[in-house]
């Protein structure tokens, strides 16, 4: 089981779940974060911090939002596991699901 990140981060990145993730494993994408599957510990530090409430258990994760454990999953099937973001720094794509969205900012401006 792993946390998810879903539709509430998308243009917004908070950044205060990469704070507070002990193993680093909170990844940047272009217009969203992800939580690398492999490499969560499942501590749930990230979830209370999220401003938005984009951080779901895996279990918890609402129907409407379902789609983004695989787009967490498939967001790392290019980069493999890292084995933290510190290495990576900022990735400039995202998962196709985040991509295709408009603007967060937009669609609620």
């Amino acid at each position: 089981m792993t946390y998810v990140i879903a539709l509430p981060c998308v243009d917004v990145k908070d950044r205060a779940c990469i704070d507070e993730c002990p193993v680093d494993c909170i990844y940047e994408g272009e217009r969203s974060l992800y939580i690398h599957p492999d490499e969560c510990v499942d501590c749930g530090a990230c979830e209370p911090v999220c401003p938005v409430e984009a951080i779901y258990y895996e279990d918890d994760l609402p129907d409407m939002w379902a789609d983004y454990y695989k787009a967490n999953v498939e967001f790392f099937d290019e980069i493999g596991s890292p084995g933290g973001a510190a290495k990576t720094g900022m990735l400039d794509f995202d998962h196709p699901l985040v991509a295709a969205l408009p603007t967060q900012v937009e669609a609620h401006g």
